[in-house]
This record gives C-alpha cells, sequence and structure tokens, in this order.
C-alpha cells in the first residue's frame, strides 16, 4: 500500500500525517505537491488538515482547483481511495467527491478539543476494525465543521449508511450537547457511495500514539492496512 499526502499552500498537518502513516505501515509515504499531475503511483491519497489558501473565499474553495486536485478527481472516479482530515474534507465536498459542505460553526469561534465520537458503520476501509457503536475520543481543531446537506441528501446519506461517525458524548449518547460544531445530525464525518473517499473533521493523525496521550485514532490507520496489502 503505497500513501500518498498533498501539501497545499497553508496545510499545516501534512507532516503530521506522513510521520504517523511511516510509523504505523513502516513504509516511507510520498509527498505530493499541489501542483504536481502526477500520483506517483499511489494507492491512497490524503488531503491533509490546515488552512489551504488561507481559507479566502471558503475552505477548501481554492485548493480544489489545484492541479493535482484533477488527477485526485480521475483517481477517486476510478474506484481510488482518497481521505480527507479536516481541510482536507473541506476540500473533498468543494470537489464534489463528498456530498454536502462545511460551513462556520455554530458557535462562530474556532474550537480545538477532544471530543467523543460514535462509530455508525464498520463497513468501510477505514472502520473496518472498529466495532459499530464503538466511542471514539479524537481532537477537533477548526473553525468551519459543521456539516450540512439538503434534507434528501442527509436521507440518502443515512439510508446508504454512509455516516462513519457522529459526534456523541463519551458514553455514546447522541446529544445537542456532545455537538461541538452543530452539525447536521452530529455528522463528523462520512464515506462516498462507491465507500472509496472518506471526509472526517476530527484529527486521528493527531491521536495514534500513547506518547500523545490519545492513540484512539490508531486504530483508522490499523483498519486500511488490514484490508490492504502493505
Amino acid at each position: 500500500m503505497k500513501f500518498g499526502v498533498i501539501t497545499f499552500p497553508g496545510s499545516n498537518c501534512d507532516h503530521d500525517l506522513l510521520y504517523c502513516l511511516e510509523q504505523i505501515s513502516g513504509k516511507k509515504p510520498v509527498n505530493l505537491w499541489h501542483k504536481d499531475h502526477d500520483l506517483q503511483g499511489c494507492d491512497m491519497v490524503f488531503c491533509p488538515g490546515g488552512f489551504s489558501y488561507g481559507d479566502y473565499l471558503r475552505s477548501g474553495a481554492i485548493a480544489r482547483f489545484s492541479p493535482i486536485m484533477k488527477e485526485v478527481v480521475d483517481f477517486a472516479s476510478k474506484g481510488g481511495y482518497v481521505m480527507g482530515i479536516c481541510n482536507g474534507f473541506q476540500i473533498l465536498t468543494e470537489a464534489g467527491l463528498l456530498d454536502g459542505a462545511l460551513l462556520h460553526n455554530n458557535s462562530r469561534t474556532f474550537i480545538c478539543k477532544n471530543v467523543h465520537l460514535r462509530t455508525e458503520t464498520s463497513d468501510t476501509l477505514i472502520t473496518s476494525k472498529i466495532e459499530k457503536g464503538t466511542v471514539l475520543k479524537v481532537p477537533i481543531a477548526h473553525g468551519e465543521g459543521r456539516f450540512f446537506c439538503d434534507a434528501d441528501t442527509l436521507k440518502q446519506i443515512q439510508d446508504d449508511d454512509r455516516v462513519l461517525f457522529r459526534y456523541c458524548d463519551e458514553n455514546g449518547n447522541i446529544t445537542e450537547e456532545s455537538n461541538p460544531n452543530g452539525a447536521l445530525d452530529n455528522i463528523a464525518g462520512i464515506t462516498n457511495k462507491g465507500r472509496n473517499v472518506f471526509g472526517m473533521m476530527p484529527h486521528p493523525e493527531r491521536a495514534w500514539a500513547d506518547y500523545l496521550s490519545n492513540a484512539d485514532g490508531r486504530i483508522l490507520f490499523e483498519s486500511i492496512l488490514s484490508k490492504v496489502a502493505v
């Protein structure tokens, strides 16, 4: 499994991901540049967190037009695995690879803290080792993380079992109080219809080792490696 992580102007979690992937997989991932036209044979491409292009216009709106995103869209359309984390999730929605949009937090403030997530499906590459209903503690760090879509799209996402994670309390209860940003239906992450594109606002790459005081995010990367040849 060859991983690639894209660096956009303003990315700040790209090296976190590169280091995390190398440590967990034992193989050095490829650092892709936003102006590249070649994914260099990667089997899975990550769009990392940060503030691509300074979050001008809307978060992810300019990065969506970076040259490499044409390759990412083509790659995903052929079944290639793509994952966006935080700003990467925003980029993937802007590119039309995932449904919905990420709007300003309902508090209108930047939020950086650990939150609890309830796993809503085990039937994806990144959740294959996580039993449905499992609660994880993973940090968030965003100002525009409020997932939103129209009612018909939400029903389709729910009917297709495409919600990856929902914000919850430490016991797995889905409550208004446990929703840090006002996300529709407490949604923290989704996948596409083909189940090969994934997006989530929380940062598993910041919670994969005990020395980070949180290793709950590690299981997402272990899920990937359990399903594919390293």
